[in-house]
């Protein structure tokens, strides 16, 4: 747990003081030639073509990782463990930098390089105005597989399970994924999303607690989170019932005082990152507490 706390702390801190060397650092495209690599050798395989072909790629680059890590947890464990565990998921975060991407979006200064900025945070929208909703869904989709994700399955499983869940993303939708057999793709996606489905129900919750519960939950209900099927479009909902109710609370204050509340450029968009924020920096307290009992335990 400790481990990973750190591990997390310094992997936000050095995604903000060194983002041009954090982002060489996180260059995905030696596992994109090795997926080519494989199909171009393996194309007519039936274990390549099929559900399972993911894993073909991914079990030579997953093993490695956990030999070191069980290694590292021996008689080197301690700075050792933990230089490989930032290391590990310092790669396996992002691959963009989410904060980055949501300014880019914010200090725009023509339409163009607008679309293309929203383009790169994830929203499939035509425009530069009117998407604050689905700027909103955008901010935590891409905050729930550049982020939390990897965070989740780096506490579970240690560096493999952050290594697992990446290359699982880049086998379901990378660079690459549109040009592998579809049932190859199709098993690498239910993968993923059995990976994401709990870290979205964790955020739901993280979400209720930090802003308005009660909306949070209703959106969350009303678009099928309850149900144990393996989708996460609970969590746009939740994510733009949450936003509204905050602007809805913000300008509520602004006017028992008596003032106009602010003018802001996609406020929706401020207001969603800001909230993301916030959800990590409660998992970080969450983490410290646990490190802190098993201290005095």
């Amino acid at each position: 747990m400790s481990i990973t706390l750190v591990a997390v702390v310094v992997t936000v801190l050095l995604g903000q003081l060194a983002p041009r060397a954090v982002a060489a650092w996180r260059r995905h495209d030696l596992f994109a030639r090795w997926q080519l690599w494989l199909d171009r050798h393996l194309h007519e395989q039936p274990l390549w073509t099929g559900v399972a072909g993911a894993g073909v790629a991914i079990v030579p680059w997953l093993v490695p990782v956990a030999l070191l890590q069980g290694w590292l947890h021996g008689p080197l464990a301690g700075v050792l463990g933990l230089v490989f565990g930032i290391a590990v998921l310092v790669w396996a975060w992002g691959p963009r930098d989410l904060d980055a991407d949501v300014r880019a979006v914010l200090d725009a200064e023509d339409g163009v390089s607008q679309r293309i900025a929203i383009s790169q945070l994830g929203a499939q929208t035509g425009s530069g105005g009117g998407q604050g909703p689905v700027l909103v869904e955008a901010v935590f989709r891409s905050a729930l597989t550049r982020w939390f994700s990897v965070v989740f399955w780096f506490l579970l499983l240690g560096p493999a399970g952050a290594v697992l869940y990446r290359l699982c993303a880049l086998s379901a939708v990378g660079v690459t994924a549109a040009r592998l057999p579809l049932a190859h793709r199709a098993g690498a996606q239910r993968l993923l999303a059995l990976m994401e489905w709990p870290v979205a129900q964790l955020l739901i919750l993280s979400m209720a607690l930090m802003s308005n519960f009660d909306a949070v939950f209703n959106a969350w209900r009303a678009a099928g989170g309850m149900r144990l099927q393996l989708e996460t479009d609970f969590l746009g909902a939740a994510a733009r019932a949450s936003v509204n109710a905050e602007l809805a609370e913000h300008v509520q204050d602004y006017v028992a005082d008596g003032l106009a509340p602010p003018l802001q450029d996609m406020p929706e968009l401020r207001d969603a990152m800001s909230l993301v924020w916030r959800i990590l920096l409660l998992w970080l307290a969450l983490m410290a507490l646990f490190v802190i009992a098993g201290w005095v335990s």
